[in-house]
């Protein structure tokens, strides 16, 4: 009997790719707020395409993965900002002015 460890691999890889980008936004907003939600575009758009030009499966799931989490994290820098704002997550003392202009 053979096994084929494709599955396994990709959704091993799924739960590393959106575990690492769960801390990803909270620094990024902490740190810089959500002027770089570009950032997350770009590299989504560039994932994704690049990920229709891999012939590996796994490679290819993988940017695809990677893509779509970066598209998904646009949203929730977003989000971050709001639970900042609602004393969910510690505000950067730095920037505080940013949260006020964005409260209105």
């Amino acid at each position: 009997m053979e096994l084929y460890f494709t599955g396994i691999i990709i959704a091993a890889a799924c739960f590393l790719v959106i575990g690492l980008f769960h801390p990803i936004v909270i620094k990024t907003e902490y740190h810089t707020g959500t002027r770089y939600w570009w950032m997350f575009l770009v590299a989504g758009i560039a994932c994704i395409a690049a990920a229709l030009f891999v012939a590996d499966a796994i490679v290819s799931a993988v940017l695809g993965v990677i893509g779509a989490s970066a598209l998904w994290s646009i949203k929730e820098l977003f989000e971050q900002r709001d639970r900042v704002m609602k004393g969910w997550f510690p505000m950067n003392p730095k920037r505080k002015d940013e949260y006020k202009s964005a409260d209105k």
